[in-house]
């Protein structure tokens, strides 16, 4: 072997030749690969970015716009068509879906936290069966399930009126239950990550299991619980099927406690022959808004719950 050959083979030598794995890193050189790879992401960006556009623009014209051209340039930005859909009952729904939101959020998290939390750091008799049922809960259509829930919440209404059909605590019962699987099996990998030390420190110190778990545990959780807590927010705001199979007024003259999902439905077929796409419109955006202004917000913490799991 020569001299020169010699040197090419002993890495970090001038004229050697990179390691694969060692000197160079994955995306190096990889340029077709990341043509692929932006490439799909433009594509994805503009598949997401031209509907919403498209939805947002549209409630800023008139139904002689929308059907003559539906690409076309507002004539101008008036707010009547908001204005419209808010009369017309999306401001009801909007509220009634907020107050449900308000409870089965703040319920799924306590509850969710508290069992994955236990389930992680604790070991007892039955400790891995109860997590796997929790498991095998959020793989559980919940369309199979419709019939049965209808009677079993009906049959509830007639315990209390408060935990029936079209009524808010029913509504709120069952999407804790639906949310509760996929909340304990996030958390679960969360709380097994955190260090046990700190654990030991506060119990040696004197401090019982409840307040280890408010004070010490879940602040250290903090990015995992807004990481689910935004996952629960889209997925009960976005809910239609669970609103429409419970949510239905049962007597004569009851107060109509839909949601929004079911609100945007009513809306179009409220229209008849007579169509107002720029209302609609308006009520998409309306239902599109707050979604988008929570993630955009959380953005941040959303991407550093679901990596820190990883990295620790």
């Amino acid at each position: 072997m020569t001299t020169l050959d010699k040197t090419a083979s002993v890495p970090g030598q001038r004229g050697a030749k990179p390691q694969p794995g060692k000197d160079q890193r994955f995306a190096d050189g990889g340029g077709v690969l990341n043509v692929f790879s932006h490439g799909f992401l433009a594509l994805w960006a503009v598949l997401i970015v031209l509907p919403l556009a498209w939805v947002v623009l549209g409630s800023f014209k008139t139904d002689a716009q929308i059907n003559g051209s539906a690409w076309s340039w507002p004539a101008g930005f008036h707010f009547d068509a908001f204005s419209r859909a808010w009369s017309k009952g999306i401001g009801g729904f909007f509220l009634n879906t907020v107050i449900v939101l308000l409870g089965s959020v703040t319920l799924t998290m306590l509850l969710g936290s508290m069992a994955a939390y236990v389930l992680a750091r604790y070991e007892f008799k039955g400790n891995r069966f109860i997590y796997y049922l929790f498991v095998a809960g959020a793989m559980f259509p919940v369309y199979l399930a419709l019939v049965p829930l209808f009677f079993m919440v009906r049959n509830l209404g007639e315990i209390s009126p408060y935990l029936g059909l079209n009524s808010y605590a029913g509504l709120i019962l069952v999407y804790v239950a639906y949310s509760l699987p996929f909340t304990v099996f996030f958390m679960y990998s969360f709380f097994r990550t955190l260090p046990s030390a700190v654990h030991e420190a506060a119990m040696l110190d004197g401090c019982s299991h409840t307040r280890t778990f408010f004070q010490i545990m879940i602040p250290m959780a903090k990015p995992g619980l807004i990481s689910v807590g935004i996952f629960n927010v889209l997925g009960q705001w976005n809910q239609y099927i669970l609103p429409v199979t419970l949510m239905q007024p049962t007597t004569a003259g009851e107060a109509d406690h839909s949601m929004l999902a079911q609100g945007l439905v009513n809306l179009a077929l409220q229209s008849g022959y007579k169509s107002d796409a720029p209302a609609l419109f308006a009520g998409m955006t309306i239902a599109m808004l707050p979604v988008l202004v929570v993630y955009l917000s959380f953005q941040r913490q959303v991407q550093a719950g679901l990596t820190s799991a990883t990295l620790k």
